[in-house]
């Protein structure tokens, strides 16, 4: 468990934040101001800073952002700080990366991205030991594997990972950095996917200002910001042509420019990438490069589906588990005959969410099933009258609390429990 800074002045940013990482056992302290963040940095042990960029709802430079950054930065060197920012402000969040930062995501944030991101730095600042501890398996597939990652994390060639979504791309790809050269550099990490195809080359290159609707300053690109670090390029087969092209060059020269400039720039950074495609089969339809393919395929670490690797199941729901929990030994049987098409992302979830809803530290298979086809009839009678109670008090959370006779952070639980929203029953 971490302690974690939340500070934003929207009180729903708030709440949303609370109650996800309340759900994965993470210890939230919320502030809605600088002032009440430093505070709470001053006089309280903190594992890790979630900020925003803004704390005034007349201003959108992110200066307000970047000044507690420092502040806090100054206080405390190797806290753990990730930005949350609005387009508007990602040069600036870019920027703070390069001077120490953690990393960004952008509004609105994806809940697993920043699930994740938690998990390998809360745990590295907590136990001061590096991210690749959370690289779990025990089968044979995956310890051939690692032997080839650790002999390509020393050497400085790019690095294609392929494998299923969940599968842990991300998590390899922290590893070859942490075992590489670069180690002492940055880690930066771009999920093509994510980003729309408009925005993709100013991400990945920069921007001059004016260079495109919107851009009202100058914007640094993730290529400078991973300088003589590592760039983790996810969902690489999700880049467009022109980006492709941008791509092959700056691997090739090392070179690139700002959209709307002609100056050429220069980055020193070891490019890894991922993807969950069959990038033959893009290549084939005219959709990817071929001399790009080559040119990132140097070496290809391909993760298998967990479904594939068998032994890896019990490990890991053990680790994500952790010391105040144990598996009876039918729930490890019941995790080891599933099919988890989510692959180690899903078993992850699965085991946080048997944490919150357990009886007892002795989970059993009742606290995995979670499924429309287990729930049992008390659970059916339990979603109806919370969903009856929602609804008549409009999604009013402590009213409906207060209804049900149970507090509002129970509530929220049972409202992940029974996946309900304001859409749907």
């Amino acid at each position: 468990m971490a302690r974690i800074l939340v500070v934003d002045d929207n009180p729903d940013v708030l709440d949303a934040l609370d109650l996800l990482l309340s759900l994965h056992h993470h210890q939230v302290i919320s502030a809605s101001s600088a002032k009440e963040a430093l505070l709470a940095v001053a006089h309280r042990k903190i594992d890790m800073v979630i900020q925003d960029m803004n704390f005034s709802h007349d201003l959108t430079s992110g200066n307000e952002g970047k000044s507690l950054f420092y502040q806090l930065q100054q206080q405390h060197p190797t806290l753990p700080i990730v930005l949350l920012t609005a387009w508007t402000q990602l040069e600036t969040a870019i920027e703070l990366v390069k001077a120490g930062a953690t990393d960004y995501l952008p509004k609105p944030w994806d809940d697993q991205k920043l699930l994740d991101i938690v998990s390998q730095y809360s745990q590295a600042s907590q136990a001061n030991k590096p991210v690749s501890s959370t690289m779990i398996y025990h089968s044979p597939q995956m310890h051939g594997l690692m032997l080839k990652a650790q002999r390509v994390a020393v050497s400085d060639v790019n690095v294609l990972i392929t494998g299923a979504n969940g599968c842990g791309k991300e998590v390899l790809a922290d590893y070859i950095h942490q075992h590489s050269k670069r180690q002492q550099g940055p880690f930066i990490k771009v999920n093509i996917g994510a980003l729309p195809s408009d925005l993709m080359e100013a991400e990945l290159f920069g921007a001059e200002k004016g260079a495109f609707t919107g851009a009202n300053s100058q914007r640094i690109g993730r290529f400078e910001a991973a300088d003589k670090g590592t760039l983790f390029l996810d969902e690489i087969g999700n880049l467009s042509l022109a980006g492709q092209m941008k791509l092959l060059r700056v691997l090739q020269t090392g070179e690139f420019e700002r959209l709307g400039s002609n100056t050429s720039l220069t980055s020193n950074a070891r490019v890894v990438c991922a993807t969950n495609a069959n990038l033959p089969d893009l290549i084939k339809q005219g959709l990817f490069r071929q001399d790009l393919w080559f040119r990132l395929n140097v070496v290809e670490l391909h993760l298998p589906p967990l479904n594939q690797r068998m032994a890896d199941i019990v490990p890991l729901a053990k680790h994500f588990i952790g010391k105040e929990f144990q598996l009876s030994l039918e729930s490890e049987h019941y995790l080891q005959r599933q099919t988890w098409p989510g692959n180690v992302r899903e078993l992850q979830n699965a085991c946080e969410r048997a944490k919150v809803f357990a009886e007892s530290n002795l989970l059993q298979v009742n606290d995995f099933m979670f499924d429309s086809v287990t729930e049992q009839p008390i659970e059916k009678d339990e979603k109806q009258r919370i969903s009856q109670a929602l609804v008549e008090h409009q999604w009013v959370i402590q009213q409906a609390a207060n209804a049900l006779g149970i507090s509002r952070q129970a509530l929220y639980r049972r409202i992940d429990k029974y996946q309900l929203s304001s859409n749907k029953p």
